[in-house]
């Protein structure tokens, strides 16, 4: 059985052709092959002094908060807090649980940073940026924990176009300035549990940036000031660029996307040998259209 068979043979939940036709057009709008809708809008930065020695002049900074439009989102298939139970919630509810449970279990067989979570794909295009969405609202209706989703696609950065953001300070910013804190560039939304960290400026080096001492670093007090946090990458796509390969060497969990009826099984056999060195790496099977006669949107496989 191939490895692909071996994901659609996990699928718990079916959806129906109109879902499944609704979900796939969502995920291809959503990859960059139709234009954009604004579906947030950036509540502006307050700035509030703080009083320290007479002689120290500080400013703490409170992050900035996005509010995202909830009924545009469901247009687009992302979750949100106000759906009921949907074939997609349901889905991602399969896909979250096992890597919830990997995040944070502290005994035998504790995963180094499980919490810093990987979603990626072979190819662009295959829906990582739809899932990597998708996960992260998930989890954010979780009553125990909270989540920070990372646009790490720093060459393509799809996440702002999903959530409506603008040229925000980011990700790269980061890595380029060693001043800039990150409290100053996260977003928070309104969404209790869930902060953003869009990929910040363009930069000529943006992907050699992801592979640089400053990235691990970052990486390094990402899991030391967020332990309790679930933290989710959208990484770019791992056969295209060998910086998302040493990026996923560093993560605790990997989430590989894969395209039904497009990526090659032997495309799919070369990316899980680039991430080998990657304790746990699970597979969604995206955009599907058959199975078992019927119609369904995502499969699950974790190895």
């Amino acid at each position: 059985m191939s490895i692909i068979e071996k994901a659609a043979a996990k699928l718990d939940n079916q959806v129906s052709e109109d879902n499944a036709s609704i979900i796939e057009n969502a995920a291809n709008k959503l990859d960059g092959k139709e234009e954009s809708t604004t579906i947030g809008k950036i509540i502006p930065e307050n700035k509030v002094a703080i009083a320290q020695a007479p002689s120290v002049n500080t400013e703490l900074v409170k992050p900035k908060r996005l509010a995202l439009n909830f009924a545009k989102l469901r247009h687009y298939g992302i979750i949100t807090p106000e759906d009921k139970k949907t074939a997609i919630t349901e889905q991602f509810r399969v896909i979250k649980r096992p890597l919830l449970k990997n995040s944070f279990n502290k005994g035998a067989g504790a995963i180094k940073n499980g919490n810093l979570i990987m979603v990626s794909s072979s190819l662009a295009g295959e829906g990582k940026s739809f899932c990597a969405v998708n996960l992260a609202m998930s989890i954010a209706m979780e009553m125990d924990h909270t989540v920070l989703l990372v646009d790490s696609d720093v060459a393509r950065p799809m996440v702002p176009k999903i959530l409506g953001l603008g040229a925000e300070k980011g990700l790269l910013d980061v890595l380029l300035d060693d001043k800039l804190d990150l409290t100053e560039v996260l977003i928070r939304t309104n969404i209790e549990k869930l902060s953003i960290l869009t990929a910040g400026s363009q930069h000529p080096n943006a992907n050699e940036l992801l592979a640089s001492q400053s990235m691990g670093l970052l990486l390094k007090e990402l899991v030391h000031r967020y332990e309790d946090r679930i933290i989710i990458f959208d990484s770019p796509p791992l056969l295209l660029t060998s910086e998302a390969r040493v990026l996923a060497s560093q993560m605790g969990q990997i989430v590989l996307v894969v395209e039904a009826e497009k990526t090659t099984q032997q495309t799919v056999r070369e990316t899980l040998r680039q991430i080998e060195s990657c304790e746990v790496v699970n597979l969604v099977y995206n955009k599907a259209k058959s199975f078992a006669d019927k119609d369904l949107y995502t499969a699950y496989q974790q190895y």
